[in-house]
């Protein structure tokens, strides 16, 4: 594994514009610009692939909004050229996408070829994540994550995608946001396979710990191995030791349960004395934690939206997490833990905007594990599906500016991804809410750039931006 290429520029500057009165943000030279998207999500072209958790879920009454489907999705696998034109007149300079598991299984890993080259032909750096959710229905048959054959079937998946594909992409993500598969997939239910048993979900969680293990080694020389979680910002409602308490909780559940082995090497103990009562974790054998603990290249972070909590001893406190609703809870043995929603602006999904999360997490990281390369590769909004987005634009400038601020602090950020770049299936939410900085017309498939394409293209050929209170240029 190799390192990423040293910055030519590495100064992370903030200037006062004379002439208009505003503050220039510039990033290093050779900061990464790029956007992302997922198979499900964008691919469309079911019946060239196997199917999947996520076509069985969709399938599955009162499961998706409005009974959508992946099945064409917004035909990325017919309209990929377009795309990746779209991507470079647009000035990205990387591209973070998801390889199909049932697709690969079913013999296309020649799209993903052609997409590669594709990319390469117009200086787009292809940034491959292994795993964004869509496990192969017959390994869920089978047990799915909670069983730990699904790991070694996940290695073996890898070897074969990184031997097509890795003489020419250097990035890899093994794993795309592992909590959302373990926990909102086998415990809470709203997100496929739809199961909720608290101990399966904590069996899932070690086995997307140990598939990522397995794969990391496996990748090839020159390659870079990374993870991409989405690690909570996780605030206590009060000061009190009883909040304190539940935040602890809770970031273990959040966060620890997968950084406790991947950077350390071991589960958190305060985890498992907290599960004690769901789980005794015999599901981890010996040498587990340490396969576990492959060196890193870099680390993935996914942000959107923090997390506020207080103790409910009673059990009875709000629950709403911003995870969708249902009458099962994403949180195992949390049930003394309350959820809150903080003050402020929303985002279509109801998330609250906070970009102080950003950098909370960013230096966290930069705490935890010095030196390591971090890259932001998941950050974005939903907004109404108007060609003017200034909402958009506004959030992406705000937690921009927490990233510089983070550069500046000594974080280590090698580069951004928006999520996202077009439109797409929102899993449990189908195609009703819009991330896309590219507007889709789901009747047509026609792609247009929103003010948001338009003012990050800016950005991804200038390296900074301007910032003028609430106003952005």
């Amino acid at each position: 594994m190799t390192q990423l290429p040293t910055n030519t520029n590495t100064d992370v500057s903030t200037d006062v514009s004379t002439d208009t009165g505003g503050r220039e943000l510039r990033f290093p030279d050779r900061f990464l610009w790029g956007t992302a998207t997922a198979a499900f999500q964008i691919e469309g072209a079911a019946s060239l692939r196997g199917p999947s958790i996520w076509d069985t879920f969709c399938r599955t009454p009162g499961k998706v909004h409005g009974g959508d489907t992946g099945d064409v999705a917004v035909d990325h696998h017919r309209l990929w050229r377009e795309d990746v034109r779209l991507m470079a007149s647009l000035g990205l300079g990387a591209y973070r996408f998801s390889v199909s598991w049932p697709r690969v299984l079913a013999g296309g890993i020649g799209f993903y070829d052609a997409l590669v080259d594709e990319l390469l032909s117009y200086g787009i750096r292809p940034c491959v994540t292994l795993y964004h959710w869509d496990l192969p229905q017959e390994l869920e048959s089978a047990g799915g994550w909670p069983e730990r054959e699904t790991a070694y079937a996940f290695a073996r998946y890898a070897e074969q995608v990184t031997a097509a594909l890795a003489d020419r992409v250097e990035l890899w993500t093994t794993l795309n946001e592992p909590w959302c598969s373990a926990f909102l997939g086998y415990a809470s239910g709203v997100h496929a396979p739809g199961r909720t048993s608290p101990a399966d979900s904590l069996r899932a969680a070690h086995h997307l710990n140990l598939a990522h293990g397995l794969a990391a080694a496996a990748l090839p020389a020159g390659t870079r191995a990374g993870i991409a979680l989405n690690p909570s910002a996780v605030r206590p409602l009060t000061g009190s030791a009883a909040d304190l308490d539940a935040a602890r909780r809770i970031d273990a559940l959040a966060n620890r349960v997968f950084t406790g082995p991947l950077l350390h090497g071991a589960y958190p103990q305060d985890l498992l004395a907290d599960t004690a009562a769901v789980t005794d974790w015999s599901f981890v054998r010996p040498g587990d934690e340490a396969l576990i603990h492959q060196p890193l290249d870099f680390l993935g972070v996914n942000y959107y939206t923090p997390a506020v909590v207080s103790a409910a001893p009673d059990g009875n406190g709000p629950r709403a997490d911003g995870h969708g609703a249902t009458e099962h809870s994403p949180w195992p043995a949390a049930e003394s833990v309350a959820f809150h929603q903080p003050p402020g602006d929303r985002t279509d999904m109801g998330w609250s905007i906070d970009p102080t999360g950003l950098y909370d997490l960013l230096m966290r990281f930069t705490r935890e594990a010095p030196g390591l390369p971090l890259l932001v590769t998941e950050n974005g909004a939903a907004y109404a599906p108007d060609l003017h987005d200034p909402q958009r634009i506004g959030y992406l400038e705000a937690h921009l500016s927490s990233v510089h601020r983070a550069l500046a602090d000594g974080a280590p950020v090698e580069g951004y991804f928006l999520w996202s770049l077009l439109d797409n299936f929102e899993w449990s939410y189908g195609y009703s809410k819009r991330f896309g900085i590219v507007q889709v017309d789901y009747e047509t498939q026609a792609r247009t750039p929103r003010s948001s394409a338009h003012w990050y293209a800016r950005l991804a050929r200038k390296g900074s931006f301007h910032t003028y209170g609430d106003e952005v240029l």
